[in-house]
Order: structure tokens, then sequence, then C-alpha cells
């Protein structure tokens, strides 16, 4: 039971990095956004694989559920795109307010 509350976790916040990178992509600006939590975030999948490799439980099954960590991973890269985006949306942030300055 407690592995599929883990991938129903996990495919939530799935679904849900590709609509933030999404918009982050879209609007072109960084502000509302916070890096700080991004990178919280980010710890936090380092962490979870992390787990997921020091846990022999986990280890000695991972012929069988290796489909978990992968998740993990996918996640991890959504939320390095959205950190990515970031700090092109902050440069954007830059240019164009000293664009409006002259």
């Amino acid at each position: 039971m407690s592995e599929l509350l883990e991938i129903t976790m996990i495919l939530c916040f799935g679904a849900s990095w590709p609509m933030n990178v999404i918009k982050s992509y879209k609007v072109r600006t960084a502000k509302g956004k916070s890096l700080a939590f991004l990178c919280l975030i980010f710890l936090g999948y380092i962490a979870g694989i992390a787990s997921k490799f020091t846990n022999e439980a986990y280890m000695a099954a991972f012929a069988d559920k290796w489909y978990v960590l992968v998740f993990y991973f996918i996640n991890l890269s959504m939320v390095g795109l959205d950190i990515c985006l970031y700090f092109r949306n902050r440069r954007l942030d830059k240019e164009s307010e000293a664009g409006a300055s002259v």
C-alpha cells in the first residue's frame, strides 16, 4: 500500500511540474517565483532518489520496482528545467527594466 501511495504522490507531482515549466516559459518573468522553493524541491527529489539507492529492500527488488525511480528522475529534471527558466526569466526581467529606464 505504501508503494501505491508513493506512486500516486510522484504522479501528481509529475503532472504538475510540466504545467509549471510551460507557464514559466510563456510568462517570461521570474516575478512571483521563489528560487529557494525550487532548490528545496530539487534537493528533496535528490534525497528521495538517494533514499531509494540506500534502501536495501528496494534495491533487492529493483528489477520489479525500477519504474518508481524513473518518475523521481523525470520530476527532478522538470524542477531542474524550471530552475534554468528562472534564471532566463530573471535575465529577461533585468533587460526589460534596463530598456524601460532608458
